[in-house]
């Protein structure tokens, strides 16, 4: 039997330390990870077809109700554009958070689609995406980044962010607050 110095279990007592490092090593893996399938705010050739998968999960309503697949129309092609979401619920209201910032394409296409989309949860539901203003957008920030673990890495912020930490961010963070469409609109999905 081997035995330390400091006693028998003194061997025990350093094992939860390196059980640590390595899940923080891991947490940093995936993170990179991440970060590389949307270099440069695109996703790239293996977070497309990741993507697509995602979308088509959400969209089915197989997961929870904080994902979904979010549909708006392309500013340039004039088609229905489909991407997977994590939505954040504060207060009651249901939110979309841009992990990726101002200049990714979806966040544009509501922008010139006047907030109209679509969500899908199993069910299209048409959806008016009403752009939160800089100064409340910060716990919804906070709340996406506890509920969204793909979205971390992007923001920079852990889990548990503070609301200063989440304050930070929020005027290059657009966040949409999802209201249910007026059904005389006439919005097709």
């Amino acid at each position: 039997m081997l035995v330390c110095s400091r006693g028998p279990w003194a061997l025990f007592a350093a094992a939860p330390r390196r059980q640590h490092v390595r899940v923080v090593a891991r947490r940093d893996l995936f993170g990179r990870y991440t970060r590389w399938m949307y270099r440069g705010g695109r996703p790239n050739a293996v977070a497309r077809p990741q993507n697509w998968l995602f979308r088509v999960l959400f969209g089915l309503g197989l997961w929870p109700r904080r994902v979904a697949a979010l549909g708006v129309v392309g500013r340039r092609s004039g088609r229905m554009i489909w991407l997977p979401v994590v939505i954040a619920d504060v207060g009651g209201e249901e939110y979309l958070v841009s992990m990726l910032g101002e200049g990714v394409n979806w966040v544009r296409n509501v922008r010139a689609a006047s907030g109209v989309a679509t969500l899908r949860r199993g069910r299209s539901l048409p959806v008016r995406l009403v752009e939160v203003p800089v100064e409340a957008r910060a716990p919804v920030i906070g709340r996406y980044v506890a509920v969204a673990p793909g979205g971390r890495p992007h923001l920079g912020l852990p889990s548990r962010a503070s609301l200063r930490q989440c304050e930070a961010l929020a005027p290059s963070t657009p966040v949409f607050r999802i209201v249910p469409a007026d059904p005389t609109s006439g919005h097709e999905t």
